[in-house]
């Protein structure tokens, strides 16, 4: 077998190969008695001040030649994909070129967009989100330049030696870089499924470059064969700036005016250059994972630049904060720009993580602008190479607006959580964990930093994790598997079957069919060809009858199995071989295709009013009503909600026609875009699309109208926000529509008798009623507040003296909590030493204990009280030391709950 590491260019330019002295690693060489592999930690950044290329590049002109040059060789250049990997339901984010054309080219099920191509695909990596801004080379958000390959049995397009031959070019005659400069690491790469040997391209101490050649498929640590060989290159476009810039930091090198206006903004002075220099370096040389690693680093840079460590802190952690303020600044702009919404879940939580770090740096550094004031400095650098940012920036500037503010009130809000969550550790003696951490930001929103200042203040002990961002990023970062429903029937009782012809979309308006029974098992028979449509996509199946002869049998339930489609009968009289003939139940199939079809029209119309961040999130079609979860990053109000049902209508009445088409993958990504897998990821090399005309287009294997006048007309129900960044629209369409809208009519008719007026001038009266009503409860809450002082002028005269403290323990009739407790403050504002006690019984008993300032200094718990005298109650209770609650179904046993109280509170005097 050829050993791929022999590349066809180290023997004709007489690279030797070598082992490193410092990792192991086997790497190949110009440089005669190179001893190490020219990574760090092995070797040192030596570019710094030096840079090995002929000119300097910005970031984008680094794009562009990395671009001209592979096109100039014969690949073809493709648009990058967006971040957010729509076409895959394994991860969120794009993290890589390659996961462009994961899992579908890469198995060889559908042909690459090109072959060869070249792309610059932004790729976003949070495993490293804590090191952003220290260490020079980590980023958020990077580009990848990616020229691939995609060899099969059929036809070889290039391999391992052109693969090198390639990227040595391209580093030596394009960029200037010297051959005895570069050195060739060989390692072996996995991810995302697949696996293969590559070679890590190294200059000066910094790798530039990965070429995998992959050719496994890799599960369970077991590796298989690829159907294809893919060349698969990731340059790291940031790093070839630096380098060509030698610049004593890479976010100087990229982000430049928006670091400089960051540092003016919030009064950073850069460190001297050397500090910077060093600090680079020796960064480069380690992985700074925690607090220990970043004192370590400090430490080497005193020793060689003469500054202590203290002043050093104070000179680069402010500098760190900036850069990494920067970074996040781009990485949330591609995630907002490519219509990510943030919320609790998926891709929407990872950009709330790093929208959050962002903000707890700039409150770190006093910077008190708004965010999205800094992100429009950040797009007026980044909208003239992508103008798809400059078309959202409206969107992107709203959504960072409204998170900021909702960040803001997460942070007023959960201060008294951690107040409360750290009193009880406080008693119980003990620290708050890393999963208490956790939990606050995850559940809460609160940042770490803001958690370890509230709780210290309680006395409770808190250390935050070093990679704690890094943490919450891994555990969000990949979806979660969620196993296929177990078909009914196992695949080798189907494994001889041929595969059900789908008549169903031949023609989904015939009714009945006929067809050949091919099996029969259990309470499932297989058919040759089927009008019933299965259960999937959000659709439910098609019921109705299969008959033979004079027998029937009820079709309750039709199921999918690969490409054998099930209809489960009641009785099962069938035997194999016989001709059946089937009939769908219509009136539910119309129904379907009516609410289904509206769905799409529904969905555009949502796009149209809300935004093109609106993605749909789920759906779930039925005969009455159809649900529609879309992405949305606040409420949809009601001057909304009707302009969307108004446009939709608009499509309905218009008549369009809905088309439906099979086309190959490629082809249909070329022509629509990602936006094709609205409803979700539809495998195959060929997938259907439907098209309502110049309105919505879905990859979609539903059943729909041919037109959309037929809906009849649609009627938004009602909406809810069922997660943080999720609408539910709930719909009807055509006779389910009408039905509603008839029984709302029957409502407002009914309302309208019983305010004894006219349906058009129900709410006039409804008005009419609430504000007298508004009346006769003011009037009401004056006569009680009247009650309560009288109440209290009575109270005064049962003080009782309790140990060091004074009680008032009673009952009180015809009263509510907020009353008692109004009257309860109203005693303890009075006289500091008194503790409250009232009760009041109905079907339940209820009660209220509270105590001024003293009396809690002199040992009162109303809490402890409250729960004590409860349970005589039968139910439960708790509060605070100042004031507590409680009650029970025991409303007979009130006078010795008091009682109750009343020892309690003694008790806690002794």
């Amino acid at each position: 077998m050829k050993d791929i590491y022999k590349a066809a260019l180290f023997k004709r330019e007489g690279f030797e190969r070598r082992q490193c002295q410092s990792c192991g690693r086997t790497f190949w060489t110009l440089k005669s008695g190179r001893k190490t592999c020219g990574d760090t930690p092995c070797d040192e950044y030596a570019f710094i001040g030096k840079p090995p290329t002929k000119r300097k590049y910005s970031l984008a002109g680094i794009e562009r030649a990395f671009l001209k040059f592979f096109e100039r060789r014969g690949h073809k250049v493709i648009k990058r994909y967006p971040v957010v990997a729509r076409w895959r339901d394994d991860i969120f984010l794009t993290i890589a070129s390659i996961a462009d054309f994961q899992p579908w080219v890469t198995s060889g099920l559908v042909p690459p967009p090109a072959n060869p191509l070249v792309v610059s695909q932004p790729s976003i990596r949070l495993k490293d989100i804590d090191n952003v801004g220290r260490s020079g080379r980590h980023f958020t958000l990077f580009f990848m330049g990616g020229h691939h390959a995609f060899n099969s049995r059929r036809e070889r397009i290039y391999w391992n030696d052109e693969t090198v031959a390639l990227c040595h070019e391209f580093l030596t005659k394009e960029l200037g870089i010297r051959s005895d400069e570069i050195s060739y690491i060989q390692d072996f790469w996995e991810g995302g499924g697949n696996a293969g040997e590559d070679f890590e391209v190294n200059v000066r101490g910094l790798e530039l470059a990965t070429l995998v050649f992959m050719q496994y498929v890799s599960k369970d640590g077991k590796y298989a064969p690829l159907p294809l060989k893919i060349v698969d290159t990731g340059y790291g476009l940031e790093r070839f700036a630096w380098i060509s810039q030698g610049v004593a930091s890479s976010y100087e090198a990229i982000f430049g005016p928006v670091v400089e206006q960051l540092r003016k903004f919030a009064g950073v002075r850069m460190p001297p250059a050397d500090v910077l220099e060093q600090n680079s370096k020796l960064a480069g040389l380690m992985d700074i994972e925690t607090g220990r690693d970043l004192l370590m680093l400090r430490k080497k840079v005193a020793a060689r630049t003469g500054v202590s460590v203290e002043e050093l802190d104070k000179l680069l952690v402010p500098v760190e904060a900036v850069y990494a303020i920067a970074d996040h600044l781009r990485c949330l702009a591609f995630m907002f720009g490519d219509r990510i919404t943030p919320s609790n879940v998926k891709e929407g939580y990872l950009a709330r993580v790093v929208l959050r770090r962002t903000l707890r740096l700039l409150r770190e550094l006093e910077l008190r602008k708004p965010l999205a004031e800094l992100m429009a400095l950040e797009l007026k650098q980044l909208t003239p190479q992508f103008p798809e940012l400059k078309e959202r920036e409206d969107y992107i500037l709203e959504v960072i607006g409204l998170e900021e503010r909702r960040y803001r009130d997460a942070i007023s809000r959960g201060s008294k959580l951690v107040e409360r969550l750290a009193g009880g550790l406080r008693a119980e003696g003990k620290p708050l964990s890393s999963e208490n951490l956790i939990e606050l930001y995850d559940s809460h929103g609160l940042p770490p930093d803001i958690v370890k200042e509230v709780a210290s203040k309680a006395g409770v002990v808190v250390e935050v994790p070093d990679d704690f961002y890094i943490k919450v990023a891994k555990s969000h970062s990949r979806a979660r598997h969620v196993p296929a429903a177990a078909a009914p029937v196992s695949k080798e009782k189907l494994s001889r079957l041929s595969p059900t012809k789908t008549i169903y979309y031949k023609d989904p308006y015939a009714r009945e069919f006929k067809a050949k029974v091919l099996q029969t098992i259990d309470d499932y028979v297989v058919l040759d060809q089927t009008l019933f449509y299965p259960e999937g996509g959000g659709q439910p199946s098609d019921v109705g009858s299969l008959e033979v002869r004079k027998t029937k049998a009820e079709v309750v339930d039709v199921k999918k199995a690969g490409d054998i489609i099930l209809h489960r009968v009641k009785p099962n009289p069938f035997k194999a071989g016989q001709r059946v003939r089937g009939k769908i139940d219509w009136a539910r199939r119309s129904s379907l295709m009516r609410h289904h079809t509206g769905t799409h029209i529904l969905l555009g119309a949502a796009r149209r009013v809300l935004g093109d961040h609106i993605w749909q999130h789920g759906v779930q079609k039925g005969v009455e009503r159809t649900r529609l979860d879309i992405s949305h990053f606040k409420r949809i109000e009601p001057k909304e909600l009707r302009e969307i049902e108004h446009l939709a209508n608009e499509i309905v009445m218009e008549n369009r026609p809905v088309n439906t088409e099979w086309m190959d993958r490629n082809q249909a990504e070329r022509k629509y875009g990602f936006d094709l897998y609205q409803g979700g990821i539809v495998p195959g090399k060929k997938i259907r699309v439907v098209e309502a005309k110049d309105w919505n287009t879905q990859a979609c294997a539903g059943t729909h109208c041919s037109r959309t006048g037929e809906i009849g007309f649609i009627k938004i129900i009602r909406t809810e926000r069922i997660q943080d960044g999720v609408e539910r629209v709930e719909f009807a369409v055509g006779d389910a529509a009408l039905k509603f809208v008839q029984a709302q009519e029957r409502q407002l008719a009914k309302a309208a008798e019983i305010l004894r007026a006219t349906p058009d001038r129900a709410a006039a009266a409804a008005q009419q009623l609430f504000d007298e009503w508004k009346a006769v409860q003011k009037e009401l809450d004056r006569l009680r507040d009247r009650m309560a002082e009288l109440r209290i002028t009575e109270l005064r005269s049962k003080i009782k003296q309790v140990g060091r403290v004074q009680a008032i323990c009673e009952e009180i009739e015809d009263a509510s909590t907020d009353q008692l407790i109004k009257i309860a403050s109203a005693l303890t504002r009075e006289d500091k030493r008194l503790v409250v006690v009232l009760g009041v019984r109905d079907a339940m008993a209820k009660l209220v204990v509270m105590a001024g300032e003293e009396a809690v200094r002199a040992g009162a718990d109303c809490g402890a009280i409250a729960a004590e005298a409860a349970k005589v109650l039968g139910g439960g209770g708790g509060g605070k030391p100042e004031l507590g609650q409680g009650g029970g179904p025991k409303a007979d046993y009130l006078i010795a709950a008091l009682r109750k109280a009343l020892e309690t509170c003694e008790k806690q005097q002794a």
